[in-house]
């Protein structure tokens, strides 16, 4: 065997240790994260041995980052990432940013798996939010993931190293969505839960003011806050908590309520001190009177502060006895000093009724002393309606008329049309009803009742009539020497058809005739030119004979007539 031929035969030793190298070879297969150590240190530059024939060449800037030590030297053991064994240059390609987004995403993995907090540092600001690191790993950070309430400067919370909860991951498209909010919600969860432990219902505490609203105050009580509602604030009413509270104060409060399952504390200030409402029915008995200080105005009443923790309502039907659909603040403003009536009170309810009316005279009971039932009062015509005029009376007091009420003789439908809103009329006080607050006038009683002064005006005696209208229908008639007027139909203007024509009268013409109704209770009056003259032919032919004697009715009823003119001359 030849020299060169022996140089290409290697011994059993020889091939064992060139086939482990072929196979650690093999073992560094590209798109794999392999250990390397540091040979070298060029500029920016890290020469890395792998095992590999030549070495490979990382960036120092790769070996650094937000919250991590860039400080590298020589024999420094790494891990990288081996892109290609070599390249056209002979050399390795390595890089240790990919090496450590590989490391990274397998633990993230796990992390989000077992839902388990990974630590990240905040590096970047865009759009919507913010950019974290978590070693290697780039994840976004919702603005509104960032805090528990939101924050106006995250420069503090930069480049910190801090606890994050992995939301959403997609490998595939390289997304991690991470949350700092969930964290701290959770850690406060678990605070307030040890906090709740150690306080009672009933318990005094120390507390800071934290946060006013409207509707009350968020007050720190080491930790964990609890809310005072500005009804717990103290007795009396207080409109805004700015009124009693301001923030950063220190207040001693009471627990009243705390609920194990939501962590709320219910806080009170007022329950420190004592109960104003107890023996209150004692203190403002019914029909007492009493001055107050008025605290708000609504549109169904008015509050009026008795004392400091005691306040009643004045509600609008107690407020005035005359003004009844106007709203409260035209009759008392706030902080006006007002007497008052209790009317009721009610310790369970903790309501009292107050009366402001009641300390004033019953306007209804002072016109019924002054002004009794036959009266005669002077008003201003405020509206009319169709049942009658409403009359502005004494006192700021209303009186009707009613239509049956205007005249004696003619309908109340006619005349109501004679009045007008703002007239000033004089009417008759006929009733007062002081509980039903009603005035009832009479206009027509002004005059007198023209039936009840009738005289020996009754059925059958002769009137004598003054026509006062002609229509188709007959004759309306005023009786002379009262005031009471009718009318005369068509049949009743004479005994004979042809003399029934009710334009041969005109008025202003007179004429007797004959009474042929007359009810007192019903009010009515007929009279009849028909009925008179034949009474007059019956007690002619009674005086004079009958036609059956030969004397013709002309002669008989001549003869009366000559008779009659006799008596009138």
């Amino acid at each position: 065997m030849s020299a060169t031929q022996t140089a290409f035969n290697p011994s059993r030793e020889d091939f064992a240790a060139m086939l482990e190298e072929s196979f650690g070879q093999a073992e560094l297969a590209e798109g794999s994260v392999v250990k390397g150590t540091i040979v070298a240190i060029e500029k920016d530059l890290a020469i890395i041995d792998i095992g590999l024939k030549t070495e490979g060449r990382v960036a120092l800037r790769e070996f650094s980052g937000p919250g991590r030590d860039s400080t590298l030297k020589v024999g420094d053991e790494v891990e990288v990432y081996l892109e290609r064994v070599e390249n056209a240059l002979g050399e390795a390609v390595l890089s240790r940013d990919k090496a450590r987004r590989e490391e990274s995403w397998v633990r993230l993995e796990k992390a989000f798996d077992a839902q388990e907090k990974v630590t990240g540092v905040i590096f970047n600001q865009v759009k919507g939010g913010f950019t974290v690191d978590l070693d290697g790993a780039v994840a976004f950070l919702p603005r509104s993931q960032v805090d528990i309430r939101p924050i106006r400067d995250v420069g503090p919370l930069m480049h910190n190293p801090q606890p994050f909860q992995i939301l959403k991951m997609d490998r595939r498209r390289g997304n991690i969505v991470v949350s700092r909010r969930t964290v701290l919600e959770e850690t406060r969860a678990e605070q307030r839960h040890e906090l709740v432990q150690n306080l009672e219902e009933g318990q005094v505490i120390d507390g800071v003011v934290k946060n006013i609203t409207d509707y009350g105050a968020f007050v720190d009580l080491g930790g964990i806050d609890g809310l005072l509602h500005v009804t717990d604030i103290a007795w009396r009413r207080v409109n805004h908590p700015t009124e009693v509270l301001n923030i950063g104060q220190t207040v001693k409060v009471k627990i009243i309520k705390i609920n194990h399952e939501t962590h709320r504390i219910s806080l009170g200030m007022k329950q420190l001190l004592g109960d104003p409402w107890e023996g209150i029915e004692a203190k403002y008995p019914v029909g007492a009177r009493f001055k107050g200080r008025v605290t708000n105005i609504t549109d169904y009443g008015a509050f009026v502060e008795l004392e400091p923790g005691i306040e009643g309502l004045i509600h609008v039907s107690e407020m005035s006895w005359t003004k009844k659909n106007v709203h409260p603040g035209k009759i008392v403003s706030t902080s006006q000093e007002v007497e008052v009536a209790i009317l009721e009170v009610d310790p369970v309810k903790r309501r009292i009724s107050l009366g402001l009316k009641q300390t004033l005279q019953n306007p209804w009971e002072a016109f019924a002393e002054k002004y009794p039932a036959g009266a005669t009062v002077e008003g201003e015509v405020k509206n009319k309606t169709e049942f009658g005029l409403f009359l502005g009376l004494d006192g700021d007091v209303d009186g009707m008329v009613h239509l049956s009420d205007l005249d004696w003789n003619r309908p109340g439908e006619q005349v109501i049309d004679e009045f007008k809103k703002g007239d000033i009329i004089k009417a008759v006080v006929l009733d007062v009803d002081v509980e039903k607050e009603r005035i009832s006038l009479g206009v027509k009683q002004l005059a007198g009742d023209p039936f009840a002064d009738a005289g020996e005006l009754r059925k059958g005696a002769i009137v004598t009539c003054e026509v006062t209208d002609v229509k188709d229908g007959g004759v309306e008639v005023k009786i002379v020497g009262s005031d009471m007027s009718t009318f005369v139909k068509r049949s009743e203007l004479a005994r004979d058809r042809g003399d029934q024509r009710p334009e041969r009268f005109a008025v202003g013409d007179k004429f007797d005739a004959r009474v042929t109704l007359f009810d007192r209770k019903a009010r009515k009056v007929q009279v009849s030119i028909k009925a008179l003259e034949i009474a007059e032919e019956k007690e002619a032919v009674a005086q004079f004979g009958s036609s059956d004697s030969g004397a013709s009715l002309g002669d008989i009823l001549g003869a009366a007539l000559k008779k009659a003119n006799e008596k009138a001359d």
